[in-house]
């Protein structure tokens, strides 16, 4: 499929008032558009909307308003159709301990409606590294082996779509690079993926494109590369062979002395050039041992915009 895996209008949800507490507005008329075929992050700090959003597209709450269209087929018209074009991979461990691996996915097949015949157990065994555990009982796996398997469960009716909600949280660097290295290959084969994650790093290496929720709204949507060229301000750290002095600075330039005698320059890039700041040290008289530049990242971009942090 060309075009657009997800497409959203207009979406609100407002969880109604209870015991005295005042109603709630999680998503505030949300328009939002997924190419297909790409690794599209979703963004925001906790309350922010991610979660009512993603429960939405896997048909778990319902929406007060708007459109949801998963891979052509609108959510209200066609309601199998769509929820059989989407995967989510949860953030919670809902696994039942009793079963074993294999159990958990030929239950979740039979779920969807996926004819024995269709079903790919052992090739999703085998692409989760729990082929050798395929018969063990889920509560002797490890946390990241859940994890693992609610990936599994995700993948059992093969989806247009995928959804992974915080999928390395809690999760050793061992299994987070195996993790990564099975969505760039689902992707590959065409799978769209749509990841949450609060492991900004993860989202910047991995995504395409990036939208950050804040107040159940869509503050931004872009690349992630337009997103970072946004932000002005770049750094340059200097260690000079010499305590330095007051220093004649272009405008613009904040200056920032560190414990260990390194010398940070913070400085808009459109105003000031790093040729500029040296020109400024050497005139100085300052000898320079070691530096270096440091280009905004996804983490900077994303405190500019919400002024929080994702949590």
């Amino acid at each position: 499929m060309t075009g657009q895996a997800i497409r959203i209008e207009g979406l609100g949800k407002i969880y109604r008032s209870s015991g005295g507490q005042p109603a709630k507005t999680a998503l505030d008329n949300i328009d939002l558009s997924i190419p297909a075929g790409s690794v599209f992050g979703l963004l925001g700090p906790n309350g922010a909307g991610k979660s009512t959003l993603i429960n939405i597209l896997a048909g778990l709450v319902v929406k007060t308003s708007g459109r949801v269209e998963i891979w052509g087929f609108d959510q209200d018209r066609n309601p199998r159709q769509s929820r059989a074009a989407i995967g989510v991979m949860p953030q919670e461990l809902n696994i039942d301990p009793f079963f074993s691996p294999r159990d958990a996915l030929e239950v979740q097949a039979g779920l969807y409606g996926v004819p024995r015949a269709r079903r790919r157990t052992d090739q999703i065994l085998r692409l989760i590294g729990l082929e050798d555990k395929a018969g063990a009982y889920a509560r002797t796996l490890s946390g990241g082996m859940r994890r693992r398997l609610l990936l599994g469960k995700a993948l059992v009716h093969w989806p247009q779509v995928l959804v992974l909600d915080e999928p390395t949280a809690g999760v050793d660097i061992e299994l987070r690079q195996m993790l990564w290295q099975n969505v760039r290959a689902l992707n590959e084969q065409g799978m769209t993926i749509i990841l949450t994650t609060h492991y900004l790093e993860e989202a910047q290496q991995m995504c395409d494109e990036i939208a950050i929720i804040d107040h159940g709204r869509v503050v931004v949507r872009d690349s992630t590369e337009a997103i970072l060229a946004r932000m002005e301000i770049k750094a340059l750290s200097v260690r000079p062979a010499a305590p330095v002095g007051a220093l004649d600075l272009p405008d613009w330039v904040k200056r920032e002395d560190r414990a260990d005698g390194s010398l940070v320059f913070h400085y808009p890039r459109s105003r000031v050039s790093a040729g500029q700041l040296l020109a400024s040290l050497s005139a100085a008289g300052v000898e320079i041992v070691d530096l270096s530049t440091a280009e905004p990242d996804l983490e900077d971009a994303f405190l500019a915009i919400t002024g929080s942090a994702v949590e």
